[in-house]
């Protein structure tokens, strides 16, 4: 049986930080990690930001509830679920998900959680384990599940290695130049068939 992973903002959804960070005016806020490999430095930064511009968690879900999937992300998703499983595994967090997560049809997702005060203060982040993304997919092998992965950041990277078929959808150039060795797809037709070719074929 075969398992299909996707990595959620870049894939299925514009990037929540860089929606804020336009709604707020606080270039800062635009770094993801297509920019910044390592996601505690990230994260580190984005709290500094969010603590000296006096903003929390419900700024943030504001512009979370006016974003919509990216067109087609809907329809990518259920023309795969009768052929496929499919878990989400993202760096975002379940206060920033859920109402993303209801516009796909409630796909599982893995994700993180944040530690927030009662007025909104987001205090610190908690992650669901290191490098959950590389784990999550060892422990569906290890269930005997062939595993196909498709992501767009350096995050998503390890993800991609572990899987028994791994591809970029939609990278930045730096990113595709630096890891040759996993296929491009520009949309939700050729991510589609190359993942349908991956189940199809021996390599998964």
């Amino acid at each position: 049986m075969h398992i299909l992973c996707l990595d959620l903002e870049g894939v299925l959804i514009p990037e929540i930080w860089i929606e804020f960070a336009k709604l707020s005016g606080i270039s800062e806020l635009a770094r993801t990690t297509r920019d910044e490999p390592d996601y505690d430095k990230l994260m580190r930064s984005r709290l500094e930001v969010l603590a000296r511009h006096r903003l929390g968690l419900p700024d943030i879900q504001a512009v979370i509830d006016a974003m919509t999937p990216f067109p087609g992300a809907r329809e990518f998703l259920d023309a795969l679920r009768s052929r496929l499983q499919i878990v989400i595994l993202s760096d975002t967090f379940n206060q920033f998900a859920q109402p993303l997560m209801r516009q796909l049809g409630w796909p599982t997702i893995f994700c993180h959680e944040l530690e927030t005060a009662a007025d909104g203060t987001v205090r610190d982040y908690r992650l669901r384990m290191p490098d959950h993304k590389r784990a999550a997919v060892k422990a569906f092998k290890s269930l005997n599940f062939k595993t196909i992965a498709a992501g767009d950041s350096y995050n998503d990277v390890a993800m991609l290695s572990e899987a028994h078929a791994g591809m970029f959808f939609h990278p930045p150039e730096n990113i595709a130049a630096q890891y040759p060795q996993f296929p491009v797809t520009r949309n939700y037709q050729e991510l589609e068939a190359a993942i349908l070719a991956a189940a199809a074929s021996g390599a998964a």
